[in-house]
């Protein structure tokens, strides 16, 4: 494609949020270009546990998890690590992150994600169908699991949140328990089971099939790195890694972990942080595990897919540019093996990806301040797959200058 060429809707990231903002906005006729410097499905989007978490509406500000904070940061291989070189650099997020769990605060997030989830649940049930793609959802419900009665009743809470959002669940005990999974460690006294949970055959190949049917729209990709990006009254201009431009009618910056540095060429400073996760996928043959398994006191889930079985979880709060650090990867396994005995750690294929995350859990979906034909589309943690559906429906209406079917006020990028 030569400079001259302009492009209706430009989408900075091929990864799943930019992969279903392409696929909705093809389908109502716009021409997309999707810039990715990798791939489609290729970052990210590609190694997550492969959840479609719509019971997840707990923003990570929750007082649980403020309380445990300082416990888990003691243990550099904990469910939360944060290295201590990046730690000044972190602070002003952890100061925002810590006002987020203010009561206030912390419903208006509550009621922000469940309104995001019920849409995702029916935008992602709705684009399965249209992409011809159903047969990769897994509906087999998810188990949570605590070691002690402690550690249960500190759950309750977050499930009585739940209830109120019509969130379906059982605690189970005994037989029911073994049932569900057999094969535990009997360390493992009492379980949630979640019947309306779901998980995907593979997060990768689901992308890669999304985008498929993107193409069958007339949505287009260029493999290319976007250096610099601005507006002006025509559009906005695109620079690439090698100095040629493009331009585009509509900007879609959907980069995940990177998309608050082009954010800032516009003025516009977004406090996202990086919560760097690690997994280890072994053979499918590594244990039988019937459904996702949550060890939310480890901070951490097993996940049964097509590809594999999927051990990860765990957030390393340290930014793009550190070298991962494998031996959390490593550490997980180890406790995995733990508590599935028979597990067979053999085998295993490690890896670590950016989640891009906001202080309230609140992902950023909304216009460019200033009037200037940007959308912003970033910011979802761990819930891209869960809520990237949705998130391609709110872009596709802010596109088309549409009313979208949720207030998206909780989500402006001018609420920082």
């Amino acid at each position: 494609m030569n400079s001259d060429a302009s492009i209706d809707v430009a989408i900075v990231g091929g990864g799943i949020i930019g992969i279903c903002a392409a696929a909705c906005l093809a389908e109502a006729g716009r021409y997309v270009t999707v810039f990715d410097r990798t791939g489609i499905c290729e970052e990210t989007s590609s190694g997550n546990a492969a959840a479609f978490a719509f019971s997840d509406v707990l923003p990570m500000a929750h007082k649980g998890m403020i309380r445990q904070l300082p416990k888990w940061l003691a243990d550099p291989l904990g469910p939360l690590s944060i290295p201590p070189a990046y730690l000044p650099k972190l602070l002003p997020w952890l100061i925002r992150f810590w006002r987020a769990g203010a009561p206030a605060k912390y419903e208006a997030s509550l009621a922000a994600q469940a309104g995001m989830m019920k849409l995702a649940e029916a935008e992602w049930m709705g684009l399965l169908d249209r992409s011809g793609t159903r047969g990769m959802l897994r509906e087999d419900g998810s188990l949570e699991l605590y070691e002690s009665e402690a550690e249960f009743r500190a759950s309750l809470p977050g499930w009585a949140i739940r209830e109120r959002f019509g969130i379906g669940f059982r605690h189970v005990e005994g037989e029911e328990l073994a049932g569900l999974q057999p094969g535990l460690s009997p360390r493992f006294i009492k379980g949630t089971f979640v019947p309306g949970w779901k998980t995907v055959a593979d997060p990768k190949l689901l992308g890669k099939a999304v985008w498929a049917y993107a193409q069958t729209k007339g949505a287009r990709f260029e493999m290319a790195r976007i250096e610099r990006v601005a507006t002006d009254q025509h559009g906005a201009t695109l620079t690439l890694a090698d100095g040629t431009t493009r331009q585009a009618r509509h900007l879609i910056i959907a980069a995940g972990a990177w998309s608050h540095l082009l954010a800032r060429q516009f003025g516009d400073r977004i406090p996202l942080e990086t919560e760097r996760g690690y997994n280890t996928t072994l053979p499918k043959s590594a244990f039988d595990v019937k459904r996702q398994l949550i060890f939310s006191g480890h901070g951490f889930v097993i996940t049964p897919l097509e590809t594999g079985l999927r051990v990860g979880g765990a957030v390393e709060l340290g930014g793009i540019e550190r070298p991962p650090n494998y031996a959390r990867s490593k550490a997980l396994l180890q406790k995995a093996q733990k508590f599935l005995p028979g597990l067979d750690p053999a085998g295993g294929r490690e890896w670590m990806g950016f989640r891009p995350s906001l202080p309230d859990s609140v992902p950023v979906i909304g216009r460019a301040p200033g009037g200037r034909p940007v959308i912003y589309a970033f910011g979802h943690g761990h819930l891209g797959l869960t809520q990237a559906a949705a998130t391609g429906r709110l872009i596709r209406d802010l596109v088309l200058g549409q009313t979208p079917p949720i207030d998206l006020a909780p989500f402006s990028p001018q609420r920082f």
